[in-house]
């Protein structure tokens, strides 16, 4: 006995997103030709947003996975339980999609054990079917089904990067932090703070992209900006809203948190 959940993934009403190329026609375009799609770019720069846009907009539910270390294959596809005295089978949430035909996104894909990842391999080339070993299933995914992942470039490393085995069966679309015009008018939407807050701290996450790889791993994200002004406009005060959501979200190192916050002190 198994168990889906067709309809509890539905985005009804649209997700705010402002595109900045041609993201939305290509991600269509891959659906339409069944066509599994890779987002690569930097943390908090719009990429789940966009996922949920895309479903809302092509009318198909999302299912979403988080990836960390001890994600396993059973926890995408499933695994036998005991629940009320019976043994039955509950689908995994990548299988919950192929049933469903949703939009199957799983995010940080380099963070999941290479186990894991080795089991989408079959439904992101010609096949997209998967094998289910345990239930002795063969699904074949429906015209609706799309399978998307993301991954940070930033964070490569020998041990967390893509595999081109992995990579090359993927149509690749190239996220990064908007223009600073665009960058300020989704600050504005989204934490209903006034322009020239949201311009300044536009600036401020300018200052700490700078200081990428010269002692931070990452700038600052669009939604970090987002939590700054969200705290700004609760009545915190500018200095210790950019302290609390970005800088000390940034770094824990001691010199490079100081620099930080006196770039944000600089600024308000």
């Amino acid at each position: 006995m198994h168990q889906s959940q067709p309809d509890s993934h539905l985005i009804e009403t649209e997700p705010f997103y402002a595109p900045q190329g041609q993201e939305i026609s290509l991600f269509e375009a891959a659906w339409v030709n069944q066509l599994p799609v890779l987002l690569k770019g930097p943390t908090g720069c719009g990429k789940t947003r966009f996922m949920e846009h895309m479903a809302w907009r092509l009318k198909r539910p999302l299912v979403t996975v988080s990836c960390h270390d001890d994600l396993t294959a059973s926890d995408l596809v499933g695994r036998y339980l005991i629940i009320g005295g019976e043994t039955r089978w509950i689908d995994g949430p990548l299988v919950q999609a192929i049933r469903t035909g949703a939009l199957c996104y799983l995010d940080e894909i380099v963070e999941a054990r290479k186990d894991t990842t080795v089991v989408i391999h079959p439904l992101a080339d010609d096949r997209r079917q998967l094998a289910m070993e345990k239930t002795g299933e063969l699904l074949s995914a429906p015209e609706e089904f799309c399978l998307a992942i993301s991954y940070n470039p930033g964070y490569q490393s020998v041990l967390k990067d893509l595999k081109q085995s992995t990579r090359q069966r993927f149509v690749a679309i190239d996220f990064d932090y908007p223009p600073p015009e665009l960058e300020r008018a989704i600050v504005v939407r989204e934490s209903g703070i006034d322009d020239e807050t949201a311009v300044l701290l536009v600036r401020y996450a300018g200052m700490t992209r700078n200081l990428k790889g010269n002692g931070l791993e990452e700038g600052a994200s669009t939604r970090l900006l987002v939590h700054a002004a969200k705290l700004m406009i609760s009545g915190v005060d500018p200095k210790t809203a950019c302290r609390s959501a970005i800088a000390e979200s940034l770094t824990d190192e001691p010199d490079m948190l100081v620099a930080v916050k006196e770039l944000g002190a600089s600024l308000f």
